[in-house]
Parts: C-alpha cells; structure tokens; sequence
C-alpha cells in the first residue's frame, strides 16, 4: 500500500480561500468605510469573539442557527464550543448581558468574519466576512426605517451604484393561514409553491386563501403596486396588523429617503427563522447577489430589536473599484525624512534594503509606479 502523496501546502477546504494583494487591502478599506458611516449616526462599535460556547451561542435567537455551526471541545474547560455562523446573535447577547443597563435606544456596530458549515445559496463560500448595525430598544416604523437609511448611505459610500432594498414582512404568511384548515401535506406544498413563485399551485393549495394570496403574489414588486394589494386584500385582524406594519414601514423609509429605489414582496417569508417582523434583503440592481439582509427580531427573546448585516466581501465585486494607494520605490540611502513626506502625502514607500544598479528596474520589479531620484519623483513608463 503507498503512502498518501503530501499534501499542498496551497490547497484548502473547499469553501476557504486566501485573499491576496491588493483585494485583502480593499476589503478591509471598504468595512472601515461601513463602520466609519454607522459611528456618524451613533452606533458604537463591538467586537465579540469568533468562539463562544455552543450552549449559549446556539441558544434563543441563536438556535435558527445551529445546523450551520462548526463545533469543536475546548481542550480547558471540556465544553463544546461552536464558531459563529453570524454575529446577530451575539450582539443580542452583549445587548441582554453587559449592556443590560445602557440606555435604550442602544445602537451597536460590528465586522468580523464569521464561518459557515456550508454556503448558502448560489454561494460557496464557508468563511465570509459581515459589517453590520443593531438598533436594540425601540418597535416602530421609524426604527426599521433608520435601518435601511444607515444601510443606503454606508452604501451609497462604498459606492456600490444603483441597489435595491426588498421589504417583506415572514410572519404575514403564517398568519393568513393560522386559523386554515389545511394538513400537513397541503401546507407544505402551498409554501413551497409560494416559495417558487407558483401562481397555480398556490391557487391549488391555497383553500380559502387562495385569492389572497395569489393577488399578493402577483404584487411583488415595486412598492407602490404591492401595497395597493395590501390595502385591498382582506385580510384576517393579526395578518392585518402585520400588513399595516410593513406598509408603515415602507412610509417611514420613503420619508427618510426618498427616491431609494424599494421593493415589497408580502409573501416571502424565507430569513433566519429568529426574525420576527419587517425583513430587508439587498440587491445591486440587475443582480441577483445578496449584498446584505436583516430585519426585526427579540434580542434574547425578549427586547425589540432589528438590524442589518451588509457583506464587504460581495459589495466590493460591484462596487466602484477603490484606488489603489501608489508604490514609490525608495532606494537605500535616501533620506528618511523625505519617504515620511511621501508617506504623508498618501504614497506607499518601498523601501530598499541595500543599494542595487538600477533603481528603475528594481522599482518595476517590487510593483512601483514611481522611484523617488536624489530630490524628486520620477514616475516610471
């Protein structure tokens, strides 16, 4: 029997990759950019660890989660431990436990990495990186509002382009068919037409629902046509309240930032299972990646909350490419105090270590547009 051949030190699991020059650097400028725009409208900033221990974070909020978290035993305590899938629940948890006593409304910032048993979607990435806002306090329209806005602007910066925000509202199914009398087999296969979109086998599954639902269906889209069906749809007390929510919402939104570009679909009601009220999903228009999600939800099960978590690593592949700082070559011997003033002036100085013949090609060689000669710059071909 043969050995097994050594492995590549350059291979990883799949779903794991290295992030190299220059895109490494423009990740991490990009969720600077995000932060730099949630400090402005007062969300400090957190940073809770990668690990904790599975039986609280895959608790409250946290157990829609466990099926997507790595576990492992921490060799000291003997404790099952599990790496976070997403860092809302966590933010929750600081929120009910160390600032317990803050004052509310309590406005949290965070980024980091989180890992995932398996990609999501489309996507097959197992280690992706999140940026996002916690509003922690307050249940209204105008919170849910203030969300998106932050959202939009911490965009608009990034310089994204043209996005789309998608409302919709998971709970309103569930409570159009609360009191049906469909079974099992039924249900499940009238959520998984309205889950595809399948205007007839809705209407076939649907029972006395069936109109509604496959008039709300039909108004997904732009916001003004979905909650024109929203107001004419009769609609039982708790599934009415929930439509009044969203269409409350939308206005709270609108009148925060008119002319964004927003989306309503009153039957969607796919998201992390803790979610509990209005829901946003973001989309670079044209697109069908993700570039964040969020919603409203009870930090630890108890306190109205709602965020938005935004997803550096996919904004950056549509957004406006960030330029690149400029190398100058700086050979040995030069004067530190001018490679300081080259530094101040937003060059990246690349310093040689010991004097070699041509300068220029040792420039080109490092990745230097320019080359610092005797008193000036000299910008090579």
């Amino acid at each position: 029997m043969m050995d097994d051949a050594p492995l590549n030190p350059a291979l990883l699991p799949a779903g794991f990759v290295d992030l190299l020059p220059p895109q490494a650097e423009a990740e991490a400028d990009g969720i600077e950019a995000l932060m730099a725009v949630f400090g402005t409208h007062g969300y400090e900033r957190v940073r809770p660890p990668l690990m904790e221990f599975e039986a609280g974070l895959l608790s409250g909020s946290g157990a829609a989660l466990a099926e997507q978290a790595f576990r492992l035993m921490d060799p000291d305590t003997r404790r099952m431990m599990a790496v976070r899938p997403d860092s809302t629940p966590q933010i929750a948890r600081i929120a009910s436990t160390r600032l317990a006593d803050a004052p509310r409304p309590l406005r949290l910032s965070y980024a980091g990495p989180c890992v995932l048993v398996t990609g999501s979607g489309r996507e097959s990435a197992r280690q992706i990186s999140q940026a996002g806002i916690e509003l922690i306090g307050p249940d209204s329209p105008e919170a849910d509002a203030e969300i998106v806005a932050v959202a939009a602007e911490a965009l608009e910066r990034l310089g994204t382009g043209r996005v789309s925000f998608d409302l919709t509202m998971p709970p309103l199914v569930p409570a159009l068919l609360a009191d049906q009398p469909l079974d099992d087999a039924t249900r499940r296969a009238l959520l998984h037409a309205l889950d595809r979109k399948d205007a007839a086998a809705v209407a076939q599954h649907g029972g006395a629902m069936a109109r509604v639902l496959t008039d709300l269906l039909h108004a997904a889209g732009p916001a003004p046509r979905a909650l024109d069906a929203l107001r004419a749809a009769d609609l039982p007390p708790a599934a009415r309240a929930l439509s009044d929510r969203l269409m409350a919402t939308v206005g709270a939104v609108l009148a925060r930032v008119p002319g964004l570009r927003l989306t309503v679909d009153p039957v969607e009601f796919r998201g992390w299972h803790y979610h509990t009220g209005v829901c946003v999903t973001i989309y670079a228009v044209g697109g069908r990646e993700e570039l964040g999600r969020g919603g409203r939800y009870l930090s630890n099960n108890s306190e109205a909350a709602c965020g938005v978590t935004l997803r550096p690593d996919i904004l950056l592949r549509v957004a406006s490419p960030r330029p690149e700082r400029p190398r100058v070559f700086v050979p040995a011997g030069s004067d530190p105090a001018r490679a300081q003033a080259l530094r101040a002036e937003g060059y990246a100085t690349v310093g040689g270590l010991e004097p070699v013949a041509d300068n220029a090609a040792e420039a080109r060689r490092l990745g230097c547009a320019h080359v610092w000669h005797a008193d000036h710059l000299v910008a090579l071909d």
